[in-house]
């Protein structure tokens, strides 16, 4: 797989250095293959009742979380894609409450919600796989911030170990 150098400081807004500093070393598209097969066990070994869980009122419950982070790995790569082929277009925020509250994930089967994320990394690790190296240097403009393409597969990886880490905390 391609080596894609971790991001500095200004390839990616302030607040995203809680996901891009998630990330220690190796590779990244290795680690977010691997990541997916533990999303995959873990979802896999819990029950139907568990996957209703929410640990507060107002809280996602476990299905959600799946459904938030396939959306959100959705979104990024693809501002991914478009900084990438030069379109510099500015990319606006998303109401990710929004998202989930229009996601029907109820009436899903985690078969389904885990059919479509791992549709969605297969396709990123892809994507990053088919990037030059200068593309992985661009940058865009994504929520109001200046991001690198590489940035972006860094907060994919630390956004979704970041809802691992809340879902031992909170859930399990």
């Amino acid at each position: 797989m391609k080596h894609i150098p971790k991001p500095q400081e200004g390839e990616y807004a302030a607040y995203a250095a809680v996901y891009v500093n998630q990330y220690k070393d190796g590779n990244i598209l290795e680690s977010l293959a691997n990541n997916m097969q533990v999303v995959i066990d873990l979802y896999k070994s819990l029950s139907a009742e568990k996957l209703e869980y929410r640990y507060a009122e107002g809280k996602w419950s476990l299905k959600e979380v799946l459904v938030h982070i396939a959306d959100v790995e959705r979104i990024f790569a693809y501002r991914a894609l478009r900084i990438a082929r030069q379109d510099s277009t500015p990319l606006p925020s998303f109401d990710e409450n929004m998202y989930i509250d229009n996601a029907a994930t109820p009436e899903r089967s985690l078969e389904n919600i885990l059919q479509e994320y791992e549709g969605i990394r297969h396709a990123t690790i892809a994507m990053y796989n088919g990037f030059s190296d200068n593309a992985l240097n661009y940058m865009g403009i994504t929520s109001g911030n200046p991001t690198s393409v590489r940035a972006l597969a860094y907060i994919i990886y630390g956004h979704e170990q970041h809802h691992l880490n809340i879902i031992k905390e909170r859930y399990l």
